[in-house]
């Protein structure tokens, strides 16, 4: 998002990346839980502001971030609408993917029939969700690219794309071409490239 932002030319956006090493427990520092009771990543410090604020959670980043420059978020109210609808469904969504399938699939020490068929199929629902969604549009919202976008992909796109949990072949996720169309698109842009490179 932020880098989006520099695109945009929105300078203000500049930021300093400080990266969390989750497997260490860093979350549960006392400086982190400062801006972050929960102890998730990820959290923004606004520094522009006196004092400070911090922001967390993914999705209220990506609208803060969204409303505090002008971008990526619809102005039209119906197209706006929509956007947030989106916004949230990845808010509401992504944990059957990530804490559900991705845990079951990829990380549990043992592997369990049960959770992984659970998971399994509300994944590939979800990417059926999309795929449809899709269909007929080049982004998830109404008129161009938007923070719904921003918040689905590193999730769905990357997964139909088998960037993640090595789990493309096991969801054939070839068959969701329409969400793989779109996951390609959002790939190939300069600031998701110049995103994934400064997390590295």
């Amino acid at each position: 998002m932020l880098e989006e932002l520099l695109a945009l030319g929105k300078t203000g956006a500049a930021y300093d990346l400080h990266t969390i090493d989750i497997g260490e427990g860093e979350q549960f520092g006392s400086d982190f839980v400062k801006l972050n009771p929960n102890s998730k990543i990820p959290v923004l410090l606004d520094q522009s502001k006196t004092p400070a604020q911090s922001i967390f959670e993914s999705c209220v980043i990506l609208f803060y971030l969204a409303e505090k420059y002008d971008a990526l978020l619809p102005e039209d109210a119906k197209d706006r609408t929509e956007c947030m609808s989106w916004l949230f469904w990845q808010e509401s969504s992504a944990s059957f993917l990530g804490g559900g399938f991705g845990h079951f699939y990829k990380y549990a020490p043992h592997p369990m029939e049960y959770p992984i068929n659970r998971y399994t199929m509300e994944t590939k629902r979800q990417l059926d969700v999309l795929d449809r969604h899709l269909a007929n549009r080049e982004y998830m919202c109404a008129g161009d690219y938007s923070i719904a976008d921003i918040a689905i992909w590193p999730w769905y796109g990357r997964l139909a794309m088998g960037e993640l949990y090595d789990a493309a072949e096991f969801l054939d996720t070839a068959s969701y071409t329409h969400v793989l169309r779109w996951a390609g698109a959002i790939q190939a842009r300069a600031a998701v490239k110049k995103g994934l490179e400064s997390a590295l």
